[in-house]
């Protein structure tokens, strides 16, 4: 039986319309690293690059024994700059793009893109539906639910595709936002 982690592991995995503040521990997953607008050739070589690596290691668990279905890709977003980040031009946004890998899968199973264990801790989770350009409303409400509840920022903007943009019309995509959050020091 092939591990399924998108239907195994809910609590990544899943999210309300409605941001909530989750706890997630140490995941593996396959990387690449770049700079550039989500649209052009750079970030769709990435993509290309990262599925390639992902299933690599899918065809030599496979062989060992332990067959998985390959995840949802997945982004971490950011800026250097002081700037808000939606005003800093695209072609300069940084992004890692990654997909969860299970834990059969090791380092050495992985080519052609990086193999990484990272951990956000406390983060508010929820679901985005519609398009990526309506985003900075659900990222709002996130923002007001860390005002109320005495959280900051910290880490990177991370996104979950649930929807394949390709055959997904832009009013139906489904993305899970999170944000890596700590408590401030008015709050603790």
């Amino acid at each position: 039986m092939k591990i399924d982690l998108a239907r195994t592991d809910g609590h990544y995995y899943g999210a309300s319309t409605r941001p909530v503040v989750r706890t997630f521990s140490a995941y593996d997953y396959v990387t690449v690293e770049g700079i550039g607008d989500p649209d052009g050739p750079v970030y769709a070589a990435a993509v290309q690059t990262l599925y390639r690596a992902a299933y690599g290691a899918k065809k030599a668990a496979k062989a060992a024994g332990q067959d998985f279905v390959v995840p949802k890709l997945e982004g971490l977003w950011w800026v250097d700059s002081d700037a808000p980040p939606l005003t800093v031009p695209r072609d300069r946004w940084h992004w890692k793009l990654l997909i969860r890998m299970p834990e059969v899968v090791t380092a050495d199973m992985v080519t052609g893109a990086s193999f990484e264990r990272l951990t956000e801790g406390e983060a508010i989770q929820v679901l985005h539906l519609g398009p990526y350009a309506t985003e900075p409303e659900t990222l709002a409400r996130m923002d007001a639910l860390m005002a109320a509840e005495g959280w900051a920022h910290h880490g990177r903007h991370h996104e979950i595709y649930l929807s394949d943009p390709r055959r997904t019309p832009n009013e139906r995509t489904k993305t899970i936002l999170r944000q890596p959050v700590r408590r401030t020091l008015a709050s603790q």
